[in-house]
């Protein structure tokens, strides 16, 4: 199969909004913004939203055909994400190891603050979202002191606007690392979802207006 051909961007967003997860309305941001919309990825909360929001992880990497030996998830939302990312990609015929960390290295047993698959060769970060990048930068750290290479980071929405400069959190995280950032779906996506929905058409001028102040390229 093709993955490439695959809507599942549109898909996604569809799901994002059945589920409640993507909300419109009033939203006050990290950075005191006022944005018509709202995405909550921790609203994927039972054995079905996680199995297909994994799925929709699993279809964007491979349909990005990046190149990848080792999942990993950062604590603590990663690594469910990571988990069930490495079970779709099973199910699509690529069975991947995975591993995450421990925010505090464990003295007794195995000890330290990995768990799972060693990071070795080229690793692939799965998380929710990237704001100020924190969880990225960290996860390279241990990815780099691991001996491993950081391969690339894949995310589930890109709300593609700026950051403290002209670039998005997901520009920045390309330029510092040198690594691309793989989006299930983007602000685009969400924009022409909303197109000719009667019910939730009327968000698209806010949304709109959003964009062309704080959207980047």
């Amino acid at each position: 199969m093709d993955w490439n051909e695959l809507d599942f961007s549109r898909d996604f967003i569809a799901f994002a909004c059945e589920r409640g997860v993507l909300r419109f309305g009033e939203f006050k941001t990290k950075a005191g913004r006022l944005s018509p919309y709202f995405f909550n990825a921790g609203l994927f909360n039972d054995g079905d939203s996680l199995a297909r929001l994994a799925n929709f992880y699993a279809r964007a990497i491979l349909a990005s055909g990046i190149g990848f030996d080792v999942l990993f998830g950062p604590a603590y939302k990663g690594i469910p994400l990571a988990a069930a990312t490495a079970m779709a990609l099973a199910g699509m015929g690529r069975n991947a190891p995975f591993s995450y960390n421990r925010k505090e290295a464990k003295d007794h047993g195995e000890g330290g603050a990995l768990v799972g698959s060693p990071l070795t060769g080229r690793v692939l970060v799965i998380d929710d979202v990237i704001s100020a990048g924190t969880s990225v930068r960290e996860s390279v750290d241990l990815i780099r002191n691991a001996g491993a290479v950081p391969a690339g980071v894949v995310i589930a929405l890109d709300r593609q606007e700026r950051g403290q400069g002209a670039l998005s959190a997901v520009q920045e995280v390309e330029q510092t690392y040198g690594i691309p950032v793989i989006a299930v779906a983007g602000l685009l996506d969400l924009i022409n979802y909303l197109h000719g929905r009667r019910e939730l058409e009327q968000v698209l001028p806010a949304i709109n207006r959003y964009r062309e102040q704080y959207g980047v390229a």
